[in-house]
């Protein structure tokens, strides 16, 4: 049998951290087993689902580069399937049509609470043998119910959390379809990862409760059972789970924090799953480990600072063309255009070794392309009257230079200091204030090389 996994988000928000990971383990499993993923977007909530929504997930799978083999399918492009098994179930007697009205039932739930009972529906509308039922009130849209089994015990083993047993009588008889015929989640998820062929469900594990429900419906359909997989929640660094409100969540918002997904998607593989003491990994790396018998039932916690060791690593060894197009855009949102000086690749190898994410590396890539005021604290400090007039002996011989390149600059400044009686730092510290307005920079000579002779003499003349 063919694997078949799916990643199946629902368009009511940005796409989460957590999905971006179920989606992941997902997408690993199919690609590990030869098999094929697909992305569904689950839009029957109308209330809550939006285009930008959509347009969110679509962005932020093409973001970190999780390709999916089939879809997107959208539920709300398959309500005449949803309505075929609808009415299949009602002639079959494995789903019912329920006239309880809004007021009815939470009179119901506030009796049940006063005497201590777990509120839920008392099935009045439930067809029995033996049972009559009333007539229908008039005028009044009917929800379908699915008809739960009333005894046994549902058990599948559960990919990551193991055996699971839950008995049919803390069920309901869950609503199937809405009085305006809309299907509902728990119903139109079955449909779907049966006509899909799914063979593998990989979600968080906020899921559980609603397999059992799922799984008497497959049962019910006599459709095959796929496997389940329920994925630990992804705790903040203060234990909680992660929310909107106190954390960075979206995708969207490590993109403009300077992550490269490479490095996201290689942090979210080791929240819950581990290849021995393996923390920096290509992806094709853990394609070939991924094995969900290795995926922890507990809980993972978000760590901040391990991430930016992460894209700190990916950054080391991803290709300078491609970061310097990354940065880029970072550096133009400072409204500064890199045509005017050195090539950008030429200064992200530069620089890449000493940043963790690319909004780093456009700050400190700016005094490449404009010259920055230092601060009154290092003009007091590297700028004084004795520092400049040595800038300008400096600047002097420097300016005759026949090569201008790393190694001659070098040679130079060596030179140059033992000329002086001076230490290095009293000569490489006012040289960087001068020409980059900061004393925080790679080695002087390999910034003067990539800055070129003309920008370095006009700074140093300032």
């Amino acid at each position: 049998m063919t694997v078949r996994t799916r990643f199946a988000p629902s368009p009511t928000g940005m796409l989460h951290i957590g999905g971006v990971r179920t989606a992941l383990f997902s997408w690993a499993h199919a690609r590990k087993n030869g098999g094929k993923f697909v992305l569904r977007i689950e839009d029957t909530d109308v209330e809550r689902s939006t285009p930008e929504s959509v347009a969110a997930i679509m962005d932020g799978m093409h973001w970190v580069n999780l390709d999916y083999d089939e879809g997107p399918f959208y539920q709300m492009q398959r309500m005449d399937r949803y309505k075929e098994v609808l009415q299949q179930m009602l002639e079959s007697g494995h789903a019912y049509r329920c006239y309880a009205s809004k007021e009815e039932l939470e009179t119901m739930r506030a009796e049940q609470e006063a005497r201590g009972e777990k509120p839920r529906y008392d099935r009045r509308w439930r067809p029995e043998a033996g049972k009559t039922l009333p007539e229908p009130p008039a005028g009044v849209a009917p929800v379908i119910r699915f008809k739960t089994p009333l005894d046994g015990s549902v058990v599948w083993d559960d990919l990551v959390k193991g055996r699971i047993e839950i008995s049919n009588e803390e069920l309901d008889d869950l609503i199937i379809a809405r009085p305006d015929g809309t299907p509902t989640y728990n119903f139109c998820v079955v449909i779907d990862d049966w006509d899909m062929g799914i063979t593998q469900v990989i979600r968080g594990d906020d899921h559980v409760n609603n397999t059992p429900r799922q799984i008497n419906i497959f049962l019910a359909l006599g459709a095959p059972l796929p496997q389940f997989a329920h994925l630990p929640m992804i705790h903040n660094d203060q234990g909680q789970k992660l929310s909107k409100r106190r954390d960075a969540v979206s995708v969207v918002d490590y993109d403009r924090q300077g992550f490269l997904p490479e490095a996201l998607l290689n942090y979210l593989a080791r929240l819950g799953w581990g290849h021995g003491d393996d923390e920096f990994f290509t992806m094709a790396q853990f394609v070939e480990w991924f094995d969900l018998k290795n995926v922890s039932p507990s809980p993972s916690r978000f760590d901040r600072d391990k991430l930016l060791w992460l894209n700190a690593q990916h950054m080391k060894v991803a290709d300078p063309a491609r970061l310097a197009s990354l940065a880029a855009r970072f550096l133009e949102d400072k409204g500064i255009d890199t045509a005017n000086g050195p090539a950008l690749a030429s200064v992200v190898t530069l620089l890449r070794d000493r940043v963790q994410t690319l909004v780093e590396l456009a700050e400190q890539a700016e005094y490449f392309y404009r010259p920055l005021d230092p601060t009154a604290e290092v003009v007091e400090k590297h700028l004084t009257p004795d520092d400049e007039a040595r800038l300008e002996f400096f600047a002097e011989g420097v300016a005759r230079l026949e090569v201008w390149d790393q190694p001659t600059l070098s040679q130079f400044i060596k030179d140059f200091v033992k000329a002086q009686g001076v230490k290095m730092p009293q000569v490489g510290m006012p040289l960087r204030a001068k020409v980059c307005g900061t004393t925080s920079t790679p080695s002087v000579d390999a910034v003067l090389a990539l800055l070129g002779r003309e920008e370095v003499l006009k700074r140093l003349a300032a």
